[in-house]
């Protein structure tokens, strides 16, 4: 017996129980992401208007994923009605390029070690990816670029000049010389294009080059009018030579400091490729008293990330953005961290610092595994002194109960619903596989994937015992306890293997 033809007996347009990844689940995204969500959803969501941190630890195929979607949408819906006091979405969630940047900056001997590399890797390492992250998108919304990962939430107008002041100006052009990383066009293109957007045009910082030429040109002139005069001389030719020279002393001193400024960024966002003299061309182009007293990314602490947060932060509020949200999901998937424990904790733990965490305005929305609960219990006093996880929000196990399993199971099976029709799971099975055992049964598969799986399964084995000619419209007790007893063994085999990874 075809699926499709005992599903829409039970009035199911499409199986709810195929995908098992919500990044590519239609049935999740389309139709169950706005209405069916975890019990500790309100806690973890929070206030948009106040954006808060959390942390929530979940086994994989808890949801995680599915929340942060969800979250995603949440505040697209938030933005969409509050369009003065928006929050600007950064997805922290691909950290490959990242890593593999980073890693090309160390010597040899560290890079052919993950655990060498992520011991170095810093709480300011993830503030440039994250900054990269945030700049990049704005800038490509500012120039009409669809870059990729441009979240949905995030969308501005194009009166950007008129709302930014020309310290924002000039704090946006620093931002994106230091962490614009798009790959869509070249670096001097893409600045050359928001220097125009935002009409900043830093005519002042080239006096010392005008100064130069034009002194220059004097003295050349000089030159050649004693000489047509007969009045050149070696004191004249060597005055204007001088002359010719000092002039250029104020450029020089001021294209060595931009070139050691753009030297120390290039080498200290580790994160990032920079290109020195493209970097260097930028800050020439600035005025002096634009770039004096200005935080630069140029040293390896966190002090002037800091302050380029807050600098971000003043550019969005005046393009009607009140807070940012910063979601950090996948942690497991990088192929340095490869699912191991460990190294997600070398990965994750320099985020665990109360000063980045409770950052005024900015809410940051960690859903990290649940296997890193028993190292962060067995960190010393001091780790928990910096941390402060209890002002985080935490939520220290993504648990479902069989009861919540149950409704989701019912949730997807509406969602998929024939027009008119109401269907659920309990005319799926026979009376004899009472409400009781199935919310036991999938009390012990502790986590949607696994309850998609198993129905997935147990339909099909079903399905697979009849024929279209003489179908049977419900699942009998024997092949639900033969069905759950192989699934049971598979999934206690799977998690043995992955305890001893």
């Amino acid at each position: 017996m075809r699926t499709e033809k005992f599903l829409e007996h039970h009035g199911v347009s499409t199986n709810p129980f195929a995908e098992e990844d919500a990044q590519t689940d239609p049935v999740f995204k389309n139709r169950c992401r706005t209405n069916t969500y975890h019990p500790v959803w309100d806690k973890v969501f929070g206030d948009p208007g106040d954006p808060a941190t959390s942390i929530v630890f979940g086994e994989k195929g808890a949801g995680k994923t599915a929340m942060r979607l969800q979250i995603m949408g949440k505040l697209a819906d938030h933005n969409r009605d509050h369009p003065q006091s928006k929050i600007w979405v950064i997805e922290y969630d691909d950290f490959n390029p990242y890593l593999d940047r980073f890693a090309d900056r160390l010597p040899a001997r560290k890079q052919r070690q993950s655990s060498k590399v992520l011991e170095e890797w810093k709480l300011w390492d993830h503030m440039d990816a994250i900054l990269s992250l945030g700049v990049t998108n704005l800038v490509n919304l500012i120039l009409g670029v669809q870059g990729p990962g441009n979240p949905s939430a995030n969308r501005i107008k194009n009166d950007v000049r008129n709302k930014l002041d020309k310290h924002q100006k000039r704090d946006l052009l620093l931002l994106a010389a230091c962490y614009d990383d798009s790959l869509a066009e070249s670096f001097a293109a893409r600045t050359a294009k928001l220097r125009r957007k935002l009409w900043y045009g830093g005519w002042s910082s080239m006096w010392t080059a005008v100064t130069g030429w034009s002194v220059s040109i004097a003295m050349l002139g000089l030159v050649a009018w004693l000489w047509h005069t007969g009045m050149l001389t070696k004191t004249w030719g060597w005055l204007a030579a001088i002359l010719a020279a000092a002039a250029w002393i104020p450029w020089l001193l001021r294209w060595w400091r931009c070139h050691f400024e753009a030297r120390g960024i290039a080498k200290n966002v580790r994160v990032l490729k920079r290109d020195v003299r493209s970097l260097r061309r930028l800050l020439m182009r600035m005025a002096d008293r634009d770039l004096l007293g200005q935080p630069l990314p140029n040293r390896r602490r966190t002090d002037d990330r800091y302050e380029l947060f807050a600098k971000f932060q003043g550019v969005l509020h005046s393009l009607g953005y009140s807070g940012i949200t910063v979601l950090v999901d996948r942690v497991d998937e990088p192929h340095l961290v490869n699912g191991s424990v460990e190294l997600m904790r070398d990965f994750v733990w320099s985020m665990l610092d109360n000063k980045f965490l409770k950052q005024p305005g900015v809410g940051l929305k960690l859903l990290l595994a649940s296997e890193l609960v028993e190292h962060l219990n067995r960190e010393s006093r001091e780790f928990h002194q910096r941390a402060r996880i209890d002002k985080q929000n935490m939520i220290p196990s993504l648990d479902w109960t069989g009861e919540a399993l149950y409704d989701l199971a019912n949730a997807r099976l509406d969602a998929c619903a024939i027009d008119g029709k109401s269907p659920n799971l309990r005319s799926m099975f026979a009376d004899q596989v009472t409400d009781q055992r199935l919310i036991d049964a999938f009390r012990s598969l502790r986590v949607p994937r696994n309850l998609f799986k198993f129905l997935y399964r147990v339909i099909v084995a079903h399905c697979n015992s009849h024929t279209d000619a003489d179908p049977v419209w419900q699942i009998d007790p024997n092949t639900f306890e033969a069905t759950f007893a192989v699934y049971s063994r598979e999934q206690a085999a799977t998690d043995r293997g992955l305890s001893a990874s």
